[in-house]
């Protein structure tokens, strides 16, 4: 037992996954769009690891303004089926702005959504195994030249957040935590911490 001078030795870290599988997915998490909308894109990809492997069991988030540039989406991901209590998620009427996801037992993911307004990216936040804090980074749906964070970058890692236009309306975007030899890993934001 240390007396009570001496510094306690810190609590150690937990990861964030992959303990999260339970209850936050939740039905057409990746539905943003509206279903049937006409302007609908997918967005999609494979969440990897420092050696190059899939991670089959992360979960990724994405928020984004809808096509006018506005931020406030429809609520209702976790509505209840009334006679059960069963989540039914959303009504595929609306726009939400929020999507939540993860990925398969490939390592893979994909969302639908429209193109955001106001901003070329959708901005994603990536939960995973080994990883003691979630990560945020962006997916350029265009190159814009004028963007300051992409400005601010080198041009191999600017690289690590444009997605790649597969065919008309489906973007591959793929999420590196590290470096593995040949790939750059993804750049990740941070944030400033608030007032204590």
């Amino acid at each position: 037992m240390s007396s009570p001078t001496e510094p306690l030795a810190p609590t150690p870290s937990q990861t964030v996954g992959p303990f999260y599988g339970f209850a936050l997915p939740f039905a057409g998490g990746g539905d943003m769009a509206p279903t049937g909308d006409p302007g609908t894109i997918t967005l999609h990809g494979n969440v990897y690891d420092g050696a190059g492997a899939p991670i089959p069991d992360a979960l990724l988030e994405f928020w984004q303004p809808g096509p006018g540039g506005s931020r406030a989406g429809a609520p209702g991901s976790l509505r209840r089926d009334q006679v059960d209590g069963t989540i039914i998620g959303r009504t595929g009427l609306d726009f939400t702005g929020f999507g939540r996801v993860g990925t398969d037992a490939d390592g893979h993911y994909a969302v639908r959504t429209v193109p955001p307004g106001g901003v070329p990216y959708i901005s994603v936040c990536v939960f995973a195994r080994g990883l003691l804090h979630h990560l945020f980074t962006r997916a350029y749906l265009t190159d814009p030249g004028a963007d300051p964070l992409l400005a601010s970058l080198p041009p191999d890692r600017r690289a690590t957040l444009l997605t790649t236009l597969e065919r008309d309306g489906v973007h591959r975007f793929d999420i590196r935590l590290q470096h593995d030899g040949t790939h750059e890993e993804t750049v990740f934001l941070a944030f400033p911490a608030g007032p204590a």
